[in-house]
């Protein structure tokens, strides 16, 4: 008995050695290609109106509370969200633009867990379309480190940004209002 529990020790002092030799800093990216115009899929990243025709989490919990404050769009527009234990609760904000190539959003998490990180999109010209770029990047304290042990964050959050840009690339494929669809 006292062997299992001396080798039940080692294993769990391992795990938390093996942790805290991670990165204090995380980053999640993905890329695709999308055919159209910086200029066509920029508004629908800088404008939170326009995140639900593509966002992954938006179809996740149809009961979510969504509120939005601050300016229309860019700097200053606010998303807060409340939802289900797989939405969780927090909120964004636009911080920084350049149009049509980047989009800096403040995303802070407050339920299932309390963070505090950075989300990015890059447009760049790429042949005849745009490679669009999403990005979330942050601290990664010992808990999210020992999480990260057992659960591949990358995987599951790049997942949910793989589905975004498919949805993204749909949405753009469709063209803005008076760009041959009518206005919604």
């Amino acid at each position: 008995m006292l062997y299992v529990l001396l080798a039940a020790l080692a294993v769990v002092a391992l795990v938390l050695i093996i942790a805290a030799q991670k990165p204090d800093r995380f980053r999640t990216e993905r890329s695709a290609l999308i055919d159209a115009p910086a200029e066509r899929i920029f508004p629908m990243i800088n404008d939170f109106r326009a995140w639900p025709a593509w966002s992954p989490w938006e179809k996740k919990d149809p009961g979510m509370k969504r509120s939005l404050s601050g300016a229309e769009a860019g700097p200053g527009s606010v998303y807060a969200w409340d939802g289900d234990r797989n939405i969780g609760a927090g909120r964004m904000e636009i911080l920084e633009t350049t149009a049509p190539e980047r989009v800096t959003i403040q995303l802070d998490f407050i339920r299932p867990f309390k963070a505090r990180n950075t989300a990015e999109f890059t447009l760049r010209p790429e042949g005849a379309g745009t490679r669009v770029t999403w990005a979330m990047f942050g601290p990664q304290p010992f808990v999210g480190k020992l999480i990260s042990m057992f659960i591949d964050c990358d995987r599951m959050v790049g997942k949910e940004f793989e589905t975004g840009l498919a949805n993204l690339k749909a949405e753009a494929g469709r063209g803005a209002p008076g760009e041959g669809r009518a206005a919604a």
